[in-house]
């Protein structure tokens, strides 16, 4: 039979005899309390170089970051728009003149998460028609900003969008 005490193990060389008769040699466990003794952590300017380093790599990602969020977010103006566009030429060939209203087009586009519609405006509906929205709620610092969109696209000169957030086109 072996027997287990927290200080010392008793080991059997040889299986146990059905008699109890059994050679047991005794040996100590070894303790790592001291197995890094006289060596020290890290110094304070060793930790003051590593949180400097991560500062550094944080304040050049965080702002990279929040482009691609506000981007992916510009973009949803973009297909927004795209697919009024479309919808847009889909009313004028069947009626001759573009739709006055987002109701009387044949989509049901659910309106952007992060833009608020506008209206459409137009000077001769026959021939053209113009629709903006605007980036509403918090912009990670790009501020507020419109996308201009009409009978023939994006259009750049009318909207207030930085150029660094469009889409590629």
């Amino acid at each position: 039979m072996v027997e287990v005490d927290l200080v010392a193990i008793k080991l059997c060389d040889t299986p146990p005899s059905p008699h109890g008769a059994s050679i047991n040699r005794t040996t100590k466990m070894k303790t790592f309390n001291k197995i890094n003794a006289g060596k020290g952590g890290f110094s304070l300017v060793e930790l003051t170089i590593v949180v400097v380093i991560l500062g550094v790599l944080a304040m050049m990602g965080v702002p990279r970051y929040q482009k691609v969020v506000e981007r992916a977010k510009a973009a949803e103006a973009f297909t927004y728009l795209a697919q009024i566009e479309g919808a847009q030429e889909r009313y004028n060939a069947r009626s001759g003149e573009y739709a006055q209203s987002i109701g009387q087009l044949d989509v049901s586009i659910p309106n952007p998460k992060h833009f608020s519609i506008g209206s459409f405006t137009s000077y001769n509906w026959q021939t053209q028609w113009e629709l903006k929205v605007s980036r509403s709620g918090a912009s990670s610092g790009f501020g507020n900003y419109t996308v201009c969109w009409n009978q023939d696209g994006f259009q750049r000169s009318r909207s207030s969008i930085e150029t660094d957030l469009l889409p590629v086109l």
